[in-house]
């Protein structure tokens, strides 16, 4: 097995741990709001985007592997700086929403409203950076197959989710006032 293989692989894997990490930051996070006062809704998708999740990292990995995708110097170059710069903005967003960030729907309004950081442009960055994170880890190692079905399936995923999320927060007159006029994903866009 060639070792660019071998190295994605492992990379698949870290992101895998990093997710199971990360569930367990938001766990702590939900404790903590719901103690404060926030709520959870109901949240039929939250299992569909948890099963997305663990499928698209199998599959990436078994396209490389089954179907003996090269390693394109150039695509994985450009690959990895999106995938960096992707988990950075996510990153950005764990950190400037502290307690309040969360992998489900949670009405946290009650504790007030976070403008700052990504949010100070638009709502929904953290579903940004998953997008160009899953886009750009599948293209890494050239697995097209997987970047271009997951794509479609997280943006099936993700639309009642958003869709849920934004019922919820948008019931907050103040949310309102401070988030309704920023586009979603992409600033001045949309």
């Amino acid at each position: 097995m060639p070792t660019s293989v071998i190295a994605y692989i492992a990379l698949l894997a870290l992101v895998g741990l990093l997710r199971l990490f990360e569930l367990r930051i938001s766990r702590r996070n939900q404790r903590l709001m719901l103690q404060a006062g926030a709520k959870k809704p109901v949240d039929p998708g939250f299992r569909w985007m948890v099963l997305f999740h663990a499928t698209f990292l199998i599959s990436a990995g078994l396209e490389v592997l089954l179907f003996h995708r090269p390693l394109i110097p150039a695509l994985a170059a450009c690959a990895a700086l999106v995938f960096v710069l992707s988990n950075l903005l996510r990153y950005w967003v764990i950190r400037t929403l502290a307690v309040r960030w969360n992998v489900q729907v949670m009405d946290s309004t009650a504790l007030g409203v976070v403008t700052t950081g990504p949010f100070k442009w638009i709502r929904h960055p953290n579903y940004l950076g998953v997008f160009l994170e899953l886009i750009s880890l599948a293209l890494i190692h050239t697995a097209w197959i997987t970047a271009i079905w997951g794509c479609l399936v997280f943006a099936l995923v993700i639309r009642d989710r958003i869709a849920l999320e934004e019922k919820v927060l948008m019931a907050s007159l103040v949310y309102r006032e401070r988030m309704a006029s920023k586009p979603r994903f992409l600033p001045g866009l949309f």
